[in-house]
């Protein structure tokens, strides 16, 4: 994520808690409840995303570490792709004695 989505998100969600404040208003709710339900609003949102984050972060489902596996295959596809035929039975024979 590039730095200018991320202060587009931020500025989305202090848009999203304004418009659910004057919803809440709007409902008919005076104005402290209105931001206790809006703040309540928020927050349950921030829970959410943070237990996906989480989620994400154990599975390892995040974009780095799957940028990073793919280039250790690439990596490794690549020397193995370098090795004459003799050393990649040498190979081979060291990984059938195991």
């Amino acid at each position: 994520m590039r730095r200018i989505d991320a202060i587009a998100i931020t500025i989305g969600v202090f848009i999203f808690g304004g418009l659910a404040y004057v919803g809440f208003q709007f409902v008919g709710l005076d104005s402290q409840k209105a931001g206790i339900w809006s703040q309540a609003l928020l927050v349950a949102g921030l829970m959410g995303w943070l237990f996906t984050y989480i989620f994400r972060a154990v599975g390892k489902k995040m974009s780095y570490h799957q940028q990073r596996e793919q280039y250790e295959i690439a990596f490794l596809q690549k020397r193995l792709d370098e090795l004459s035929p003799e050393e990649l039975a040498k190979v081979q024979a060291d990984i059938d004695k195991e």
